[in-house]
């Protein structure tokens, strides 16, 4: 890892998908490190597995900056990887869960130099492990708030 690259590690969890559910955020930058969770009354795995990219980005202060991702969702991950999120705005979304993060991805995915790199889930990564412990206690936690994109999707 380069010296001034910001290390993000993300992961979702759910209960039941949709249920309730947790993201959880381990970011590292030279010798500062910082957790971040949250929990939600109704949401699915793979909203949570993309809210926690975004948001982990969007806690960025500085524009430009190198970032490194590691996440444990091929979901997320060949969506952006592979190019198919982008094919998908050009298709203005059509038939495709989650466009309300989708679209929140892309106005923050070039404000960086962004890598975002598979790890095995529940593996020896010391920091998605603790990504997925955070996110499941926050799935847990008495202070769930509400997922508002997946209500949304829900009303219709």
């Amino acid at each position: 890892m380069l010296s001034n690259t910001i290390e993000i590690y993300t992961d979702g969890a759910c209960s039941g998908n949709p249920g309730p559910g947790g993201y959880g955020i381990v970011m590292k930058y030279k010798d500062q490190r910082k957790e971040f969770s949250e929990g939600f009354t109704l949401t699915t795995n793979n909203r949570m597995e993309l809210l926690s990219v975004i948001l982990g980005l969007e806690k960025i202060k500085k524009m430009g900056c190198e970032v490194i991702v590691y996440s444990d969702s091929k979901y997320v991950l060949d969506s952006i990887n592979l190019g198919w999120v982008y094919n998908w705005k050009k298709k203005g979304f059509k038939d495709k869960a989650n466009v309300d993060l989708w679209k929140r991805f892309l106005l923050i995915d070039k404000k960086h130099d962004v890598k975002f790199v598979w790890v095995k889930g529940h593996a020896s990564n010391k920091e998605n492990n603790r990504c997925d412990e955070l996110a499941v206690a926050a799935s847990k936690s008495k202070n769930l708030i509400t997922d508002e994109g997946y209500e949304l999707i829900c009303k219709k």
